[in-house]
């Protein structure tokens, strides 16, 4: 790895890693950004210890503080300490879930980690002679250490670095069985619900009961769960890396208790 890259990921993993990120250094190319060369990039990643180390902090710290997407919201705010400690890189981020005025999504996140080396992107594709027919099956990510058991949260760009020669970092395949990748792909298109798939491998960590409770739950009704007002009007459009306004807490107590190691929400029950 090219000096000036290992020594950026090294600052970028100072600034996440002891949140439960995962920081991957890759290039893109011209169709992300315009460019005189390949820039350098970093896909970031959460992995099952990011609900302690930053969600619930970040929960903590801002529970009198208007909130919508808490998940969202908790990474942004780590992305965006990032691109405080080098204001003079002019990073850009693009979180996961970003999309142009057509819908399109702004970054293809699988495809992202896949290219960064930190997950293998398992597609209909890696499949011969597949069973599904005329049936749309998507792919999914799976983690060497993880399985399913993370998420691909965005891209910090530097659109001023290029990095011709940064070596390709090709993901660790680890579903190499074609009956394997059948359970693995019939698993996240018709049985997600069930976080069977996520364990395609064995994994060294998966979410706690808690995480399991708050992903399971309706994103509309997950601030009810962890016991905030719904907010009374949401802004249609925020300003990069802003947090909308919202109500206070119905419930300040529950908020603490929940957030509390000792005590666990009520488990919503999973198919």
């Amino acid at each position: 790895m090219e000096p000036l890259v290992a020594e950026l990921k090294q600052k970028i993993e100072d600034t996440l890693c002891p949140f439960g990120f995962e920081v991957y250094p890759f290039q893109v190319g011209l169709t992300l950004l315009p460019s005189k060369g390949p820039t350098l990039a970093f896909l970031v990643l959460s992995t099952p210890a990011m609900f302690d180390q930053a969600l619930k902090p970040f929960l903590q710290s801002h529970y009198l503080q208007p909130l919508t997407d808490p998940v969202d919201q908790c990474v942004g705010y780590h992305l965006r300490r990032v691109t405080e400690r080098f204001p003079e890189l002019q990073m850009k981020v693009i979180a996961d879930y970003e999309v142009h005025p057509n819908r399109r999504p702004k970054i293809l996140a699988q495809t992202a980690a896949h290219v960064a080396g930190a997950a293998y992107y398992y597609q209909r594709r890696d499949v011969e002679e597949d069973p599904w027919g005329t049936k749309h099956i998507a792919g999914v990510c799976i983690h060497p250490r993880f399985g399913g058991w993370f998420a691909i949260r965005g891209v910090v760009l530097l659109p001023g670095i290029t990095v011709p020669d940064l070596p390709h970092r090709k993901p660790p395949d680890c579903v190499p069985a074609r009956a394997d990748r059948i359970t693995l792909l019939e698993g996240f298109n018709f049985h997600w619900r069930d976080w069977t798939y996520r364990d395609v491998v064995t994994p060294q960590e998966r979410y706690s009961e808690e995480q399991k409770a708050y992903f399971s739950t309706p994103p509309a009704e997950r601030l009810a769960l962890l016991g905030l007002a719904q907010p009374s009007e949401e802004p249609s459009t925020l300003p990069e890396h802003s947090f909308p306004l919202l109500t206070k807490p119905q419930n300040p107590s529950r908020v603490r208790s929940w957030l509390s190691p000792s005590v666990s929400p009520p488990v919503s029950p999973v198919p």
